[in-house]
């Protein structure tokens, strides 16, 4: 009988892994993350314990090691195929093994095989990875350890296997601490989880540690937000090369990392032209009704999702065009096609949106791209695409190939909600579609992350984009970067180039990026030392492997084809030279110290993750919304239950969304009761107080109680003010200012004409 006390799976089976810390060092935007996993035999048979787990999309896997007992093995990176085999044949003669790959599908999620593990053994791997850190809109750096694997949304075939149970199960320990140093003063650190105080270890507060608060359970990924002072401050990381790699290889030259923080004029800034063509992606699978976070439970993720809707409609510009798409298992749209933006078609897509459920089964998101694609882009009005989802799914690469092969036609700003969304997908789609991502955690709000990409998406588009190097005589640059394709104000643009041919340390370089903001001829420029940065661990060389590495995977992919195979040679030729794994190689490690074959038959042990019980909605949902959807191009009202149907829309009980869903099209208010009712006035009152004769009383009450009594939520309500002020000043009317003195007078504010915009 099994021993049911101790490390248990769901189904009563001993679990080998006991625990796993993790430690993590941040360098400017640079995080180095090792992670040691302790297992243990408590079995009378040698195990094969397996692992499925989360990794950052973008992260760099670059050392792999085992320590049995005396012995210390460290894993080299193999093409696939042969790892695979090495690790059967030494399993097979009874030797110890360990093998780590990358799934095909993802490159999020890795797989950790422990081989032959002798009764009452322990075993400690090492795992480390780099990654750069993205920046979010309001100027932290994100790092996420994804704790959680939720179960991936698998439109066809084989899937990986994950025993989950729920978190309070997960019988491991998690230890988590971070050290974080920057040329620029470390500001706060912030996080999703509970953290001991941040501790500074030095006078200037460039150098602080942080570590995970005790208690913490396996419910949430481990999100830090880490803020400096200057923030935008544009650098440049020269990197020695391997002195045992051969000179001229990726590996063997310097490598030189440059942050540009593009500022644009403000005269461009503000004349944000009235185009575009806004198309929204809503997820509505089953998952999409869990709560947005624990310490509010009545707001769940489609209502939140809802209300982001009713503020991106209201802040969008006269003239543009739009359309919703809502995706599940199937997925459906509001208009055959994008349409005008005005009062009729705003409105008709409003009731559509108060009806919305989370009723849409599974998280296929690849058909509705495909659509969206094939309809045709309307003339000098660029297509913006926003994706919002709280899925994961296991065809990421298909999906972030589809964003790459299109993005020349449109930008792509993707949202992910709720804990253990894939960074994977949220992050690689907005860096092919030339967006930018934001991750919806804790107790984030999504409306203020999802305004400030639409500023983004009505910044004038960047055209042009161009890179030159200035270096010294005999020393050259080859961009190993991806081409930048998209520019935002204040967002950074990360350029990796190896730098061959002999200089003095004591010269200096510089790079420029030139471009073209509506029509103007715009350049940044950076000048740094080419001396290399000390102690740097081939971190940057490791970063730059692993952006080729996903580029020529991309690349292979997109051919179908003879060159396939070349292409595939390359990618483990670099692997293996860099240390970088990819999704053509894996680590493998073989104890051929042992002095003797480990004797019985091999039992298999499945590492349970954690995993949300909500997940399994959207995979039980499936097959019940497919009787109410035999096509995925009905429309929004198409396969609800009668019941949601029959339901009135809910009032929004926020008085800032009650006054938003009153504002028109065009940005004006009309006078009744209801906006009377959130200025707590009753109508009489807002009459009575009305100068004579005027038509914009109502808008610049409007006004004045946004900025009078809402200014912690101006990022929300600032595109859809500056709107409403724009329609002020177009009716010419000479009371302005009159008006303006009254309103203050009525809700008992003191707001000038000039901070309203008018």
């Amino acid at each position: 009988m099994v021993n049911c006390f101790g490390l248990v799976t769901d189904n009563k089976e001993p679990v080998p892994l006991k625990s796993i810390d993790a430690q993590l060092e941040v360098k400017d935007h640079v995080a180095t993350l090792v992670s040691t996993l302790t297992y243990e035999n408590k079995e009378d048979k040698p195990l094969e314990a397996v692992f499925v787990f989360p990794l950052p999309g973008d992260a760099a896997v670059c050392h792999f090691s085992a320590q049995i007992g005396e012995t210390h093995i460290v894993a080299e990176v193999k093409e696939k195929q042969q790892a695979q085999e090495e690790y059967d044949d030494a399993l097979s003669s009874g030797q110890q093994a360990f093998l780590l790959e990358e799934s095909e599908q993802s490159p999020d999620i890795f797989s950790l095989k422990v081989g032959r593990l002798p009764p009452g053994e322990s075993a400690s791997i090492r795992l480390e990875y780099v990654t750069e850190l993205a920046v979010q809109a309001d100027d932290g750096l994100r790092f996420c350890l994804p704790a959680v694997l939720n179960p991936r949304y698998q439109p066809q075939g084989p899937s990986v296997q994950v025993t989950s149970v729920p978190a309070s199960l997960v019988p491991y320990s998690l230890s988590f601490s971070a050290q974080v140093s920057s040329p620029r003063p470390i500001s706060k650190i912030e996080s999703s989880c509970s953290l001991e105080p941040l501790q500074y270890l030095n006078a200037d507060q460039t150098k602080a540690t942080v570590k995970l608060g005790g208690g913490h359970k396996f419910d949430r990924d481990i999100e830090l937000l880490i803020y400096y002072k200057d923030a935008h401050q544009p650098s440049a990381v020269v990197e020695a090369g391997q002195a045992s790699a051969k000179p001229g290889s990726l590996m063997g030259d310097p490598v030189v990392m440059v942050s540009l923080y593009p500022e644009f004029p403000q005269s461009v800034m503000s004349s944000r032209a009235a185009c575009g063509e806004f198309v929204f992606l809503m997820d509505l699978s089953g998952s999409m009704g869990c709560p947005m976070n624990n310490s509010t439970p009545q707001e769940t993720r489609i209502s939140s999702a809802r209300d982001t809707l009713l503020l991106l409609l209201k802040s969008l510009p006269m003239g543009c065009y739009f359309n919703i798409y809502s995706f599940g298992s199937s997925f459906e749209h509001i208009f055959p096609k994008s349409v005008e933006y005005s009062e009729k078609t705003m409105k008709e897509a409003l009731e559509k949106v108060e009806k919305m459920e989370s009723n849409l089964g599974g998280t296929e998101i690849l058909r509705p791209l495909n659509h969206i694609y094939s309809q045709a882009c309307i003339p000098k009005h660029p297509r913006q695409l926003f994706v919002f989802t709280d899925g994961e799914v296991r065809n990421t690469k298909e999906v972030t190939d589809l964003v790459k092969n299109n993005a020349d036609s449109h930008r792509c700003f993707s949202f992910g909600i709720g804990e253990g969304a894939s960074s994977a997908l949220i992050n690689g789609m907005a860096k092919e579609g030339g967006g930018q991502a934001q991750f919806i955690t804790g107790a984030d709000r999504m409306q203020p992350k999802v305004m400030q990409s639409l500023r983004f998406a009505m910044q004038p588009a960047v055209n042009d984009i161009s890179v030159s190097w200035d270096l010294p005589k005999g020393v050259s640059a080859t961009v190993l970067s991806p081409p930048i394709t998209a520019i935002f104000q204040g967002q950074r643009s990360l350029i990796y180039a190896q730098l061959t041919g002999p200089s003095s340390e004591e010269a200096d370089g510089s790079v420029t990026v030139k471009y073209s903001l509506a029509g103007h001829p715009s350049q940044n420029q950076l000048h740094f030392n080419l001396k290399p940065a000390e102690d740097s661990e081939l971190t940057v060389h490791r970063l730059a492997a692993r952006t080729v590495i996903r580029s020529m995977e991309s690349e292979e992919r997109t051919r179908r084809g003879h060159q396939d195979e070349e292409m595939k040679k390359k990618v483990v030729e670099l692997s293996i030279q860099s240390g970088v794994s990819s999704c053509f190689t894996a680590f493998i490690a073989v104890n051929k110290d042992s002095g003797k074959a480990v004797q019985g038959p091999l039992v298999r042990r499945n590492v349970p993750t954690d995993s949300h019980d909500y997940m399994a909605v959207d995979h039980l949902m499936d097959p019940l919304i497919k009787l109410f959807h035999f096509t995925g191009d009905g429309d929004l009202d198409s396969g609800r239950s009668a019941r949601s149907a029959a339901e009135p829309p809910q009032p929004h009980k926020d008085p800032l969304l009650q006054l938003v869903s009153l504002q028109n099209a065009s940005g004006s208010w009309m006078l009744h009761e209801a906006l009377a009712a959130v200025l707590g006035k009753t109508k009489e009152e807002v009459e009575k107080a009305k100068p004579e004769l005027v038509g914009l009383w109502a808008s610049i009450l409007a006004l004045i109680w946004l900025h009078g009594f809402k200014m912690d939520a101006k990022e929300e309500w600032e595109l859809l003010a500056m709107k409403a002020a724009s329609w002020i000043k177009a009716q010419n009317a000479p009371c302005v200012s009159e008006c303006v003195e009254a309103g203050n007078k009525l809700l008992g504010c003191s707001m000038k004409k000039e901070a309203l915009g008018l």
